[in-house]
């Protein structure tokens, strides 16, 4: 990774149909931890965790991408400041994925699960935020397949979810 390029945290969970109470507010935390440290919040650009974690990034003074299915830019959220409209629907979440050094996932069901798997396979460091419900609970501490390529980790907070996630990026090897 180039020295002058931010770390770029993809988070990925709940929708806005979806979203618990509980699940928004970890994900505002960990919007503001991945900030606060000094990296790009990637998301899906919508609503639920995606627009809950890019508020509290933005309202830290960070800065979010938001890459959406629709075409239309104003689709996205209002905390997005940079959006990348990909007319593409659910295909659009591998480029999440490929847009990021590591994700964290808070909550989540099926969407959040093929973003997961994405992840996965292109061996991207991946945390899990505790007590946030849904794929998070669910596969945290645990390998997708056989191959054990990467161990899903879990964090008790946000911040302990960030820290981790930035430690495992860091100490991964470069690709290619």
């Amino acid at each position: 990774m180039n020295s002058w390029r931010k770390l770029q945290v993809l988070v990925i969970g709940y929708n806005r149909d979806t979203c618990t109470e509980r699940a928004a507010e970890l994900a505002y935390r960990v919007g503001r931890a991945v900030a606060t440290r000094g990296a790009v919040l990637v998301s899906g650009g919508l609503g639920g965790v995606m627009e809950a974690a890019s508020k509290g990034a933005v309202e830290a003074g960070g800065l979010v991408l938001g890459i959406i299915p629709q075409k239309d830019m104003k689709e996205a959220n209002p905390y997005c400041n940079v959006v990348v409209a990909t007319g593409m629907g659910h295909l659009r979440n591998f480029l999440n994925v490929y847009s990021s050094d590591g994700v964290i996932v808070v909550g989540g069901g099926a969407g959040t699960l093929t973003e997961l798997a994405a992840a996965y396979i292109e061996g991207k460091p991946i945390v899990a935020v505790m007590g946030s419900g849904g794929v998070a609970d669910e596969f945290a501490n645990r390998y997708l397949d056989e191959r054990k390529s990467v161990m899903i980790r879990s964090a008790e907070t946000p911040e302990e979810a960030v820290d981790l996630l930035m430690s495992l990026i860091r100490e991964k090897p470069p690709q290619g």
